[in-house]
């Protein structure tokens, strides 16, 4: 596969799959728009094959290992017949990504092929890294910065975006018997695994225990993203209207939790793809007219 093809590949996936994502990669130039749907794919190739579950649980791990290899030889050139991962090289190179963020992540999906328990928010956070920090200090790569404290931010804002998945995604998660909020957050509220578990639309509202377990870790995710606000301003000025629709799309979704009153068992919280799309022309007008836009609240 030529490297032109192996970019075309990755430009489908991320138009196909990158439901949020997609949106500010429209805002990007060419070149920063084919690396960003590079990278997109590998990560979206690590995290499907987490998401198997039909295999047996050795043979999902043998196709992780086997995938943890393949990176090995792509960091070294050697991309073989894997359709990303030519454009995938070529990015990592091109931006002088560091490596060790594609082995966490790695990591960190691996980790999903059984049943997680997450005692302390200290592990959680760990995993979150794993998981979504290191997508945002990838990204930043590809933005553009001087100013090392973008990388802190960035990790911040990648708990933000980790955060709002996990609340957004509780009862999808109980489904596959995934429980990502902290034991000792649960019991903070009475609660345990099992509830979660258990939990259907009439039990939310029928105990309080719920709403206010939500409420907390809502108000977690929150604070993340008000840390790192300081972000938008330490990226090159015209990878800024991206980042921009990238987190008020992700803030969004956490504005609709909360206007669902922490409820998402009985509804998915999500934005329709005309509030996404207004995000994006709101991003797109404050570039054009050179202006700036308010962190996304």
């Amino acid at each position: 596969m030529t490297l032109d093809q192996s970019f075309e590949h990755c430009r489908r996936v991320a138009k196909q799959r990158a439901r949020n994502f997609y949106y500010s990669f429209l805002l990007l130039d060419r070149e920063k728009k084919d690396a960003m749907c590079a990278v997109y794919a590998f990560m979206r190739s690590s995290d499907d094959l987490s998401d198997e579950t039909a295999p047996p649980i050795a043979e999902r791990k043998a196709n992780m290992a086997a995938w943890r290899r393949k990176l090995e030889r792509a960091l070294q050139g050697q991309v073989g017949d894997d359709p990303v991962l030519p454009a995938f090289h070529a990015t990592v190179e091109k931006y002088r990504i560091p490596h060790e963020y594609f082995f966490d992540l790695i990591d960190g999906v691996s980790s999903d092929l059984e049943p997680r328990t997450f005692e302390t928010f200290d592990q959680l956070y760990r995993y979150c890294y794993q998981v979504a920090s290191v997508v945002g200090l990838t990204i930043i790569h590809i933005f553009g910065f001087k100013d090392p404290r973008a990388l802190e931010l960035a990790e911040k804002c990648g708990l933000g975006f980790q955060l709002t998945n996990i609340l957004r995604d509780v009862r999808e998660d109980a489904e596959m018997d995934r429980v990502y909020l902290p034991a000792e957050d649960l019991r903070r509220f009475d609660l345990d695994r099992d509830a979660l578990l258990q939990a259907t639309p009439e039990v939310f509202h029928s105990d309080e225990r719920f709403e206010r377990l939500m409420r907390f870790e809502w108000r977690r995710a929150a604070d993340y993203y008000e840390e790192a606000a300081p972000l938008l301003e330490l990226v090159d000025r015209s990878s800024r209207p991206a980042l921009w629709a990238m987190i008020a799309i992700y803030r969004g979704v956490l504005g609709r939790i909360d206007r669902l009153g922490y409820d998402v068992y009985a509804e998915r919280a999500r934005l329709s793809a005309f509030e996404k799309s207004w995000i994006v022309v709101r991003a797109a007008r404050a570039r054009f007219l050179g202006g700036s836009l308010p962190f996304p609240a």
